[in-house]
């Protein structure tokens, strides 16, 4: 399906989960929408990629934690494109135990504090001032990004990758997803992608996962039932069934975790019993 003439916005498409879903709407032909903030070398990477994939795309800096800059934002892209067909909310910031240790560190003194910042405040922000450019076109949808780690805080194998605020600030955007799809209804949908273990992103190639052991590894591969991390790619594809596929479903969490919150628990065969 075409998406020629659909504007979306997709915070943190510099990075690998963002990249996949903007390269993904990109070949589809939507005009992207990319604020951008840190990662400069990323950023670089991300706009000569697009470039050469020939992608309408706009991407200007913006600290999505700033009312102001965001109200600009949105002002910007009623300017230039008239409104806005799709939010991605795919904005979070979360310090990894295994990685930052514990809060009480000084290199830590910030750290709660930015991850509400991003993963609620920055997710708020947005919807509150795209939302009234977005109403008045059918068929436009918001997607919130959150994890797992709303569901199993900091316990069990991933504990090393969940902080206790980042998991509270997930646990959070669940009632921004209700409350929106109640607000938003009936021209626009608002769904949720509640993320387990991604490459990238609490999985392979992140520092958490290099600082890890051989057998830390292998217990979070075995509480899978999949018994694999997920793939940038996959979560583009989920983000664009929830956007453009998923027409009778609002105020809806799908989880993508590769069956993480079942845990590892085998299911055994029926015993005889004893009646016989």
């Amino acid at each position: 399906m075409s998406l020629q003439g659909k504007i979306i916005l997709i915070p943190g498409a510099s990075r690998p989960i963002g990249r996949a879903i903007a390269r993904r709407f990109g070949l589809l032909g939507a005009t992207l929408v990319l604020p951008v903030h840190d990662w400069p070398a990323s950023i670089s990477e991300m706009e000569d990629e697009f470039k050469t994939a020939n992608f309408e795309y706009f991407s200007s800096p913006v600290d999505l934690r700033l009312k102001k800059e965001v109200a600009l934002l949105s002002e910007n892209i009623r300017t230039r494109f008239g409104g806005l067909d799709f939010l991605i909310n795919n904005i979070e910031r979360g310090g990894m135990p295994v990685v930052h240790g514990s809060y009480d560190l000084s290199h830590n003194e910030a750290q709660w504090d930015l991850e509400f910042a991003t993963t609620i405040k920055a997710k708020w922000l947005l919807y509150h001032f795209l939302h009234p450019i977005m109403r008045d076109r059918a068929g436009g949808a918001v997607v919130n990004i959150s994890s797992i780690a709303a569901v199993i805080g900091r316990s069990g194998p991933a504990a090393q990758f969940f902080s206790d605020g980042y998991s509270a600030a997930n646990r959070a955007i669940q009632s921004f997803t209700e409350t929106w799809a109640r607000e938003a209804a009936p021209n626009i949908r608002v769904n949720e992608l509640m993320l387990g273990l991604i490459r990238y992103r609490h999985g392979e190639s992140t520092r958490g996962w290099e600082n890890m052991t051989d057998d830390e590894k292998k217990e979070l591969h075995t509480t899978i039932p999949l018994q694999r991390t997920g793939l940038p790619e996959e979560v583009a594809a989920a983000v664009h069934f929830l956007a453009v596929e998923a027409s009778y479903m609002t105020g809806t969490v799908l989880r993508m975790d590769g069956g993480f919150i079942l845990g590892g628990n085998k299911v055994p065969p029926i015993p005889p019993g004893v009646l016989a």
